[in-house]
C-alpha cells in the first residue's frame, strides 16, 4: 500500500476537519463584512452574489474533508464519480438542453469566440510548460487544466443559479466545444514525446502517437454521456417532445440530484487527486511539482481566460457577429469557473504528472470562491 494512502489517525483527521471548519468560517465572516460594506453604500451586489455563490463551494469543500478525514473512503469516490456522470449529470443536461432552443444550444456566435480562445490558452500554457523543462505530456495536460472550466459539474447549476434558465444554452455549447475539440487536442499533444526526442523516425513515431490519440479521445468522447444527454435534449427540444410523465419524473429527481452530489463529488476528487499525487512524488514517481508554475497556471485560469474570452466577444460583436449580451456573460462567467477536475483523472490515465494537475484544481477551485464572485458582481 503507497504510504501517503494509509489510513490517517482520528487526530488528523479531526485537525483537517477544523481547519475546513476554521476555512468556511473565515469565508462566511469575510461575505459578512462585504455586504455590510455594501450595505452602508446601498449597493448589496456583492452580497447577493455571494449568497448564490457560497452553498456551491461550501458543498465542495464538504467533499474534500470527507474525504481527507477518510468519513467518505476513497474507494467510494469512483461510485459518486460514476452516478453523477453516467445517471444525474446527463438527466440535468437533457432537461436543461429539452428546454433551450435549439439556436441558443448550438450557437454559431458561442462557438466562434470560444474555440479560438481555448486553442490560445492551450498554446500558451504549453509554451510556457515547454519552457520551464517540462515533457509534451505534462505540458500538454497542465494545458487542458489551464483551459478547461468546470462546466459540467459546477457551471450549469451555478451559473443557472445566478443568471437564469438562458444560461444554460451558452454554457452547454461550450461544455461540448471543451469536451470534443479542446481535450483531443490536449491529448494528441500529450503524445508527442518521442522515445528519444531526436531523430526523425522517433518525431515520426510521435506524430502517429499523437493521431492515434486524438483518435482515442474522441473514441472515449463517444462513450461519454453527456454530449449524447446534450443532443438528445437539443432534439427533443427541436422536435418538441416531452418525456411521458413516469420518465419526466425519473429524469426530474435525477437530474435534481446532479447538483449537490456533483459539487460534493468535487471536493472528494480533489482530495483524492491531491493525496496521490503527494504518494507519487513520495514514491519518486515524480518530481515535486513547481508552485511557480502551478500559480502562474491557475492564474491564467482564473484571471486571463476570461478576459481573453471578453475580449474577443466584444471584438467579434463589434465586427457584427450574433451575440447577445446574456450569452457574452454566460461565456465570459464560464471562462471564470476553476478547472475541470475530471482533468485529474485524464492525466493518471495518460502517465501525466497528477500531483501538478491536482493541484492547479484545487488552487482554482479554492480561489475562484473569490475571482468568480468578483467576475459576477463586476459583470452585474
Amino acid at each position: 500500500m503507497i504510504p501517503a494512502l494509509e489510513a490517517q489517525p482520528l487526530r488528523h483527521a479531526r485537525g483537517t476537519f477544523a481547519r475546513g471548519l476554521q476555512f468556511a468560517l473565515g469565508a462566511l465572516a469575510l461575505a459578512r463584512l462585504a455586504g455590510l460594506a455594501c450595505t452602508r453604500r446601498d449597493n448589496r451586489q456583492v452580497l447577493d452574489v455571494l449568497q448564490v455563490t457560497f452553498p456551491f463551494f461550501a458543498l465542495v469543500l464538504c467533499g474534500y474533508l470527507a474525504a481527507r478525514t477518510r468519513l467518505l473512503p476513497l474507494e467510494a469516490i469512483g461510485g459518486l464519480n460514476a452516478f453523477v456522470l453516467y445517471f444525474a449529470l446527463p438527466c440535468m443536461l437533457f432537461r436543461f438542453g429539452s428546454a433551450t432552443p435549439v439556436a441558443r444550444l448550438f450557437d454559431p456566435g458561442v462557438a466562434a469566440v470560444w474555440l479560438p480562445c481555448g486553442l490560445i490558452m492551450v498554446a500558451g500554457a504549453v509554451r510556457a510548460s515547454r519552457a520551464g523543462g517540462l515533457g509534451w505530456n505534462d505540458a500538454a495536460f497542465g494545458a487542458l487544466v489551464t483551459a478547461f472550466p468546470n462546466s459540467g459539474f459546477m457551471g450549469v447549476p451555478l451559473l443557472v443559479a445566478l443568471l437564469g434558465a438562458d444560461a444554460a444554452g451558452p454554457v452547454i455549447a461550450t461544455m461540448l466545444i471543451d469536451m470534443v475539440v479542446i481535450t483531443s487536442v490536449c491529448i494528441a499533444l500529450s503524445r508527442l514525446d518521442a522515445p528519444d526526442g531526436r531523430t526523425s523516425g522517433a518525431h515520426t513515431h510521435a506524430l502517429g502517437g499523437a493521431w492515434a490519440a486524438a483518435r482515442r479521445a474522441l473514441r472515449g468522447m463517444a462513450l461519454n454521456p453527456m454530449p449524447w444527454s446534450i443532443l438528445l435534449g437539443g432534439a427533443a427540444s427541436w422536435l418538441e417532445l416531452v418525456p411521458v410523465r413516469p420518465l419526466a419524473g425519473a429524469i426530474g429527481l435525477l437530474a435534481d440530484a446532479a447538483s449537490p452530489v456533483a459539487l460534493f463529488t468535487i471536493g472528494a476528487v480533489l482530495a483524492r487527486a491531491v493525496m496521490l499525487g503527494s504518494a507519487q512524488a513520495q514514491g519518486g514517481d515524480f518530481a515535486p511539482s513547481p508552485w511557480r508554475g502551478v500559480m502562474g497556471l491557475s492564474l491564467a485560469k482564473l484571471l486571463i481566460h476570461p478576459l481573453l474570452v471578453l475580449a474577443a466577444a466584444e471584438c467579434a460583436r463589434a465586427l457584427g457577429l450574433a451575440l447577445s449580451p446574456s450569452a457574452l456573460t454566460a461565456v465570459v462567467l464560464a471562462a471564470a469557473l476553476p478547472s475541470a477536475s475530471n482533468v485529474s483523472l485524464l492525466a493518471e490515465r495518460f502517465g501525466a504528472d497528477t500531483g501538478r494537475v491536482a493541484r492547479i484544481i484545487l488552487l482554482t477551485t479554492a480561489a475562484a470562491f473569490l475571482t468568480f464572485s468578483a467576475a459576477v458582481a463586476w459583470r452585474a
